[in-house]
């Protein structure tokens, strides 16, 4: 499609009229449309255009001075837009249809309600919820800025207002003034910045929360401020930006038992405070539901590429038919994706870096889920459709990982006793995927967690399965397409077998090994690196054991542990609804010389049931536990379809 003609845009408008400046209804979708197609000079001349259709195009932005004053519906679904502040020169606009935009965020949606006081419809829903929200928000940053401005001004001293210290003045607010949850960055550093700059134009006195657009009347009188933690309406579907169903949690702060008689008990410990406990996953969204079973969360990889300190604070969640995204600062379900007859096992995230029609490069965050059907969905959670389906095994899927040096290839372990590479390629144009089979890799039995080995991902990936501890050579440079275990491991001295099931596995740093399973009791701690070295010829191999970590005694299984690497730190659920963590620094650094008795946990989270459930549960069993890299949140899973939150104090 080239330029827009005056002919085409009469053909399309309605009014039928041979005169541009009648028509007051307009549909330009489905034709290919690029930004600079939208000819400025000739849409300038629709004077009485109130609706406009630009759907199924190839957007990347909104030119900004196209001159439609009376426009009030503007329809830009399925585009490549990344930006939306072209949208304030349409002051008139009352609804908006921004769905199918990968790029667009909560950030964008936010900025929206700002930049539109008229505006009553966003993607079809009422938009008051997000205008509440964008009004608590400014009103908390103006306030805040306006703080920092009296601190700032106080430090510099009278007779120094010069246009250097302005400038620095507004570098300083957007580096230092933050408020509410990491994924919301975007908009409160984008509206400090504008708050802080009117501050300096008008010398501190022009910037009040009256400067917030206003809602129409009907908006306002109806919006109440919401508490953090008091939601309990049961929507069908939880959209945007809308609170998550969930449960009341009064304590004030979760019971713990610290171990006096650890080896850190010198140091003082984590204190972590319950934020939700949510029944997202509930059928029918029903608060009776208490027999979902839950089974596995990852957090999403951070936005702010290449910085150091960056952590994520969004988590994916699966059970039942549904994948829920979570903002464990809010609680707010922030994306929900339903397969009826499915029942997902387990999630995992992948950033891939995708290429425009314009030649930009963008960073997507790609969420996979899998389960009891074999198959696995590849999720554009943002803009809320499944964009591709890999029929990856006839059994169910177990678990999955994507590797760590190649974003694009994912390992899936299925109940055959079989785990397979793929790789799910770069999506095209139209956000579809071709995925390709890569490697087939045998097992003995049944492969329940994977690990690829942190030293060298590329090269090796360990498993634990049913029938023990498997480690198989991945590197695609080498001929043979399907594989056997190349090496079993045993975790006692003197077996010659590889001994009972591992349930759990993860490496907690680029050698140590935390697994979980091979004795009653105890999660191990062992060197991948000396007994790698020790191996010679022969399978099965004697694992090097550092330390063992004392567990809950029950001969229950399934209960995934994690790691957080950057912390030194291992964590485990059990059958009592507790979520043990050991801190593992010490062992880290320098491994004792000989194996002591198993170290107790430096905390136990104990469940504060019933009191955050609202009803007694009889039974409550962490199946997973995660935390994200700064070990500010952490999420747990359970069999009774509780998604439990906790936020480090």
């Amino acid at each position: 499609m080239g330029p827009l003609t005056a002919r085409l845009l009469m053909q399309r408008g309605r009014p039928k009229s041979d005169r541009l400046g009648k028509i007051r209804s307009l549909d330009l979708s489905r034709l290919n449309l690029l930004s600079e197609h939208l000819d400025p000079k000739l849409l300038s001349r629709l004077k009485q255009l109130q609706e406009l259709d630009l759907s199924y195009n190839l957007l990347e932005a909104l030119p900004p001075n196209l001159g439609l004053p009376h426009l009030r519906i503007l329809r830009c679904a399925n585009n490549q837009l990344g930006d939306v502040t072209a949208l304030s020169q349409f002051p008139q606009l009352e609804e908006l249809s921004l769905e199918g935009n990968p790029f667009l965020t909560v950030n964008d949606n936010l900025k929206v309600s700002f930049l539109l006081p008229k505006l009553r419809k966003v993607n079809g829903k009422d938009a008051s919820s997000t205008c509440a929200q964008m009004e608590n928000l400014n009103r908390e940053l103006t306030n805040r800025v306006t703080a920092h401005w009296e601190k700032f001004m106080a430090a510099l001293g009278p007779g120094k207002e010069t246009k250097k210290a302005q400038a620095d003045f507004v570098k300083s607010a957007v580096r230092d003034v933050c408020y509410g949850p990491d994924s919301l960055r975007e908009f409160t550093q984008w509206r400090v910045r504008m708050i802080s700059e009117e501050l300096v134009a008008s010398g501190g006195t022009q910037v009040h929360e009256a400067d917030v657009p206003k809602r129409p009347q009907e908006t306002t009188a109806t919006y109440k401020p919401r508490a953090r933690l008091v939601s309990l309406k049961r929507p069908d579907d939880v959209p945007l930006n809308l609170p998550s169903t969930k449960r009341a949690c009064n304590s004030p702060s979760v019971q713990m038992e610290d171990d006096p008689s650890g080896p850190d008990s010198s140091q003082p410990a984590l204190q972590l405070e319950p934020l939700h406990f949510l029944q997202c996953h509930s059928r029918n969204n029903s608060p009776q539901d208490l027999k979902t079973q839950l089974w596995s969360c990852a957090f999403e990889p951070a936005w702010e590429e290449g910085h150091s300190g960056a952590t994520s604070q969004t988590v994916a969640t699966c059970g039942g038919e549904a994948v829920c995204v979570i903002d464990c600062q809010t609680g707010i379900v922030l994306h929900k994706y339903k397969a009826p007859g499915e029942e997902f096992f387990s999630v995992a995230w992948t950033a891939l870096t995708v290429v425009t029609q314009a030649g930009h490069k963008k960073r997507w965050n790609v969420l996979a889920a899998a389960g009891l059907r074999g198959l696995v969905r590849l999720l554009h959670v943002r803009a809320g459709f499944c964009c591709g389906v890999i029929r990856a095994h006839k059994k169910a899927i177990a678990t999955l990982c994507f590797s760590p040096i190649h974003e694009t290839h994912l390992f899936t372990a299925s109940y055959d006793k079989r785990i397979i590479l793929w790789d799910i390629g770069v999506p095209n144009p139209d956000y579809e995927f071709q995925a390709s089979q890569l490697l087939t890799l045998d097992s003995t039995s049944i492969p329940l967690r994977l690990c690829p080995v942190a030293p060298c991902p590329d090269a090796y990936l360990l498993a634990g399965c049913e029938g023990g501890c498997c480690c198989w050579d991945v590197r695609l440079d080498q001929p043979q397409k399907r594989r056997v275990c190349e090496v079993e491991f045993i975790f006692s001295a003197g077996s010659q077998a590889p001994g009972r099931r591992v349930d759990g596995l993860a490496f907690v740093n680029e050698d140590v090994v935390a697994s979980k399973g091979s004795g009653l009791g105890t999660i191990c701690l062992w060197s991948w690196s000396q007994t790698w070295a020790g191996r010679g010829s022969q399978s099965p191999v004697a694992v090097v054991v550092l330390a063992q970590l004392q567990w809950s005694s029950t001969e229950l299984a399934y209960f995934s542990l994690s790691a957080c690497p950057e912390k030194g730190v291992v964590l485990c659920g059990d059958e009592e609804g507790s979520v043990w963590i050991y801190d593992v620094g010490h062992i880290l650094k320098q491994p004792p010389p000989q194996l002591a008795a198993p170290q107790a946990p430096v905390q136990i989270l104990k469940w504060p049931q019933p009191l955050a459930l609202g009803q007694p549960v009889t039974k409550t069993m962490v199946n997973t536990v995660v935390a994200n890299s700064a070990l500010t949140y952490l999420t747990a899973l359970t069999d009774s379809n509780i998604i439990a939150v906790w936020r480090r104090c």
